[in-house]
């Protein structure tokens, strides 16, 4: 999967337009216009709600399940991370809901995402949605994404933003999440600002 440079920082740069750099307590995405509600259906074919979210932190990553490389690497470590912070401290791991949410709703239907996320961890939502659900959805949430495919070929990549969000129990954007950290550094991160 190929990765424009100015799609791997875009979240960073809607964050830091004109904002001083945030104290160590104040959470970095504090008043960065990222988010908002959706409407669309997860692994079950049941339509799902921000609303159903109410209450809860949400590690939310934006993919595709028939990534080659990047998305099944970065779920597998904020999986791994997510999975430690439930061992070490499981009061603070049952406020947050990790969801992914495919940016390729023509090839992942309810069936395919619920094969997929169960791959990484039983407590992984996926969503899905119509085209234009996720067009709206990918707008909201900063994330820019493209169909990429070679001239006569029948099968396609999906270039995307790579990031993860963690937004609050109002669906508030707190910070962003190293998908591409240790488990470790994910879990801290997690602990950081899970109240």
């Amino acid at each position: 999967m190929t990765f424009r440079p100015f799609l791997l920082a875009l979240p960073l740069l809607l964050a830091g337009c004109g904002q001083q750099a945030a104290s160590p307590s104040e959470a970095p995405l504090a008043g960065a216009r990222i988010g908002g509600p959706f409407t669309l259906v997860n692994q079950d074919g049941r339509q799902v709600s921000d609303r159903d979210f109410d209450g809860r932190y949400r590690l939310m990553y934006f993919g595709y399940t028939y990534c080659p490389d990047v998305c099944p690497v970065d779920l597998q470590r904020l999986m791994a991370g997510y999975k430690l912070l439930e061992g070490s401290d499981p009061a603070i791991a049952a406020k947050i809901a990790p969801i992914f949410v495919s940016v390729d709703p023509e090839r992942d239907t309810p069936p395919v995402l619920k094969q997929y996320v169960s791959a990484f961890s039983p407590k992984l939502i996926g969503l899905t949605g119509s085209p234009e659900q996720i067009a709206k959805v990918a707008k909201e949430y900063a994330i820019v994404y493209s169909k990429e495919q070679q001239p006569g070929a029948t099968d396609y990549l999906m270039n995307h933003s790579r990031v993860a969000y963690l937004f609050g129990p109002k669906g508030d954007p707190i910070a962003l999440i190293p998908q591409d950290g240790t488990p470790e550094a994910i879990a801290a991160e997690l602990k950081r600002w899970v109240r």
